[in-house]
């Protein structure tokens, strides 16, 4: 085994961003209790990095997210998204030529004529694009799909919470221009892409497609349901199913469906039960379903995918892993798949000396009623595995400020910051008494913006500002992290490269970041 310089641990922030100008209402985590951020800023090398756009292979502009952060810290290179893959492919016309999407359509066409689109509609561009629906109605019309149904899955986390009404307005004037395509069912993210087994939610969202079971539109428009929902405070995410047009919409027997969600996380419990993945689930589906996904969301699923998972190598657990290096990832159920399959870079398994611990996230409807969550049990594991010093690199999420942040609920977040700042105190003391240096960012913002600076109404999305970098104790001490120069730009894809200058060891080709270290 090789023998390291420094052992390192690395805390990973979930939605703790920079505002770009301090003071504003609505930042929870300047109006938290953070004394043990603070102290590490100010004593020890600090900076910023960019998480948004294309300094994390996203679209210009576009918000980062908790999977493509800890894909561009793992990878220790700019992980070019799959929604800037797919808007290339419509760009140069090669999304409606795609094989597996035209597989999908003609199974549809020589079938029964029954294609169903389901999917999260905004343009949030976090788990899908509406614009890569609108992509998917025009190939199915040019392809000469009979009938083809759009199930609309609400967002209202990482855009408006009352948007929903206008984006079903978008989607229904844009099939009536096409004359194709009929609206068939409005529901919730909460209850179509839950990601914690909690299979109840996910089968209010299944009878609603399947059988119908939810509110008619009872002579109102779709809209005016929505806003009658808004008018009870049940925002975009926690819409329960909306029947549009009837029998006529739901999945049947022998149907073809493609799920155009592009993030996978989100899409695999809803995808299982309609796959009929598991015969443990008792919610029932229809038989013989033709089901294709816009990217793969998980490596087992039989389904067709149109955007196969790029190949990497080399990324950081398994450059440790090539070198016999022990390395310990650990996060609580909510995020756990992001310190492993997505820091990972996309690989499902762990490497060898690779060990990862799952800490449950509490049970609750919404995290705004326990706001720490499960971040204090996070830190004492980390502690402990710290002071065991069998692991030379470990990982970390710490999911509070992100999670309580979508729900709009700012005394909430600010308490999920505060807790989350308790943790990394906790990690610091372990650090600091077995001589691992310290190493803090964040996958992007959240909790800094809490309400829109517009309209002056909560927000729940995330942000673009830049999130902070942290370098501190061990050989830390007397280390400084270099600025940007002229046409530089620090981003995540620079963690990886620089835990591995900690570690002293070699930077593999693969990863195009650099080391943030300044080697005097």
């Amino acid at each position: 085994m090789v023998q390291v310089k420094n052992k390192v641990c690395l805390i990973v922030h979930d939605g703790w961003g920079i505002a770009a100008t301090p003071g504003l209402e609505g930042n929870a985590i300047e109006a938290a209790t953070t004394p043990n951020m603070d102290t590490l800023a100010k004593q020890y090398s600090s900076r910023e990095l960019s998480a948004h756009g294309t300094a994390v292979g996203l679209s210009e502009g576009l918000m980062g997210n908790s999977e493509v952060g800890h894909l561009n810290i793992g990878a220790g290179r700019i992980v070019w998204q799959d929604i800037v893959r797919i808007d290339v492919s419509i760009k140069k016309k090669e999304f409606h030529k795609n094989p597996t999407i035209l597989q999908s359509l003609n199974h549809a066409k020589d079938g029964n004529g029954r294609l169903h689109l389901l999917g999260l509609i905004s343009d949030g561009g976090v788990h899908s694009h509406i614009n890569h629906l609108y992509a998917l109605l025009e190939t199915a019309k040019a392809e000469g799909v009979r009938e083809t149904y759009v199930h609309f899955f609400g967002d209202g986390r990482d855009t408006a919470p009352r948007s929903a009404a206008g984006y079903c307005q978008d989607v229904v004037g844009f099939m009536e221009k096409e004359g194709y395509g009929e609206l068939a069912t409005v529901v919730g993210r909460y209850y179509a892409m839950d990601r914690d087994k909690r299979w109840e939610r996910v089968g209010v969202a299944v009878d609603g497609l399947v059988r119908g079971v939810g509110e008619e539109l009872g002579g109102k428009g779709v809209g005016e349901v929505i806003k009658g929902n808004y008018e009870k405070d049940v925002t975009d995410e926690f819409l329960k199913p909306i029947i549009v047009n009837g029998d006529k919409g739901r999945i049947k027997d022998g149907d073809t469906l493609f799920l155009f969600n592009y993030r996978s996380d989100r899409m695999r419990e809803i995808s299982t039960i309609l796959g009929s993945l598991d015969p443990s689930l008792s919610i029932p589906v229809p038989q013989n379903l033709h089901i294709t996904t816009m990217s793969q969301y998980n490596p087992t699923f039989p389904f067709p995918t149109a955007f196969p998972p790029q190949s990497m190598s080399n990324v950081l657990a398994e450059t440790l892993s090539s070198q016999s290096i022990h390395q310990s990832h650990i996060a609580e159920t909510e995020k756990y798949a992001h310190v492993t399959f997505f820091f990972n870079g996309g690989v499902e398994r762990a490497f060898p000396n690779e060990h990862r611990y799952l800490i449950p996230s509490p049970k609750t409807p919404t995290y705004d009623q326990e706001p720490r969550m499960s971040v204090g049990l996070v830190a004492s594991k980390v502690a402990e595995l710290i002071h065991e010093s069998e692991s030379e690199f470990i990982m970390c999420n710490f999911a509070p400020p992100d999670m309580v942040g979508h729900t709009g609920v700012f005394d909430a977040a600010v308490d999920a910051v505060s807790g989350t700042d308790e943790a990394v105190g906790v990690v610091w003391g372990a650090c600091r008494e077995k001589g691992y240096v310290l190493v803090v960012t964040a996958d992007h913002g959240n909790a800094e913006q809490m309400r829109d600076l517009e309209t002056g109404e909560a927000f729940t999305a995330h942000t673009t500002n830049r999130v902070p970098f942290i370098v501190a104790g061990g050989e830390g001490e007397g280390v400084r992290l270099r600025e940007d120069g002229e046409g530089e730009e620090g981003a995540l894809c620079d963690v990886a490269p620089t835990v591995l200058d900690l570690l002293g060891l070699v930077q593999p080709e693969e990863m195009t970041g650099r080391s943030l270290l300044v080697h005097e």
